[in-house]
């Protein structure tokens, strides 16, 4: 590998850290944004939403310049999941997006109870999406591999607080806007722990050669 295509990879992975920490960023804002009822928050949010979308736009550019080097399989590999990676942070901006709406729709609404669930299943995905990519920039895929399993807690955690919700509005049917906007923010958080587990999961790919996306027990004939 020459040192210039060597800086260029760097530049690559250097570039997929800063729009990460964009990622996040949208994430704690837009659900600060639900937690402190502030519209103006929410619309900064969704201003900044293109900020991602450039971001992945450039990746795919840097990408498709280091593949026209004709790299070692190995480094074809680390370039294409890094425009995998990219497209997936650009997906927890929109995640990140749709919540920030939400935000702005519960500043309309009644005042509703808050949530623990909501601050223990952001801070889960968050984690688990600084994981991720952090195994991916240290090449350790034991860390991805420890990541994947905990897209399951953010499952349960989206299901225990969509049951709440729903007896929460068949018991008190005015806060019916309410709980569904923040039903959709549950949603929206656990969609960022998929992508998170998505990243997880190729990085496994790229280090051991094993494709765990599908790793299932056998489906029994009896």
């Amino acid at each position: 590998m020459s040192l210039h295509f060597e800086n260029e990879l760097r530049g690559l992975k250097q570039q997929l850290l800063v729009m990460a920490s964009h990622a996040e960023e949208a994430v704690r804002r837009a659900v600060g944004a639900v937690l402190e009822q502030n519209a103006v928050l929410a619309s900064q949010v969704e201003a900044d939403d293109d900020i991602l979308d450039r971001f992945e736009v450039e990746l795919d550019e840097m990408g498709i310049h280091l593949l026209a080097k004709a790299p070692l399989a190995s480094e074809l590999r680390l370039i294409t999941m890094g425009m995998k990676i990219a497209h997936e942070l650009e997906r927890v901006g929109d995640a990140a997006t749709t919540i920030a709406r939400r935000a702005r729709s519960l500043t309309e609404q009644p005042p509703f109870r808050s949530l623990p669930e909501l601050d223990t299943l952001t801070t889960l995905v968050l984690e688990m999406l600084k994981d991720a990519l952090d195994s991916f920039v240290q090449g350790d895929a034991a860390k991805a591999r420890a990541v994947v399993p905990r897209d399951k807690e953010a499952d349960a955690l989206n299901k225990k607080m969509q049951r709440e919700l729903a007896s929460a509005i068949a018991a008190n049917p005015q806060h019916t806007i309410a709980c569904l906007d923040l039903m959709t923010v549950a949603k929206s958080l656990e969609r960022i722990g998929d992508h998170a587990k998505n990243i997880a999961e190729e990085v496994v790919y790229l280090h051991e050669g094993r494709d765990i996306r599908h790793t299932l027990k056998p489906v029994s004939t009896a």
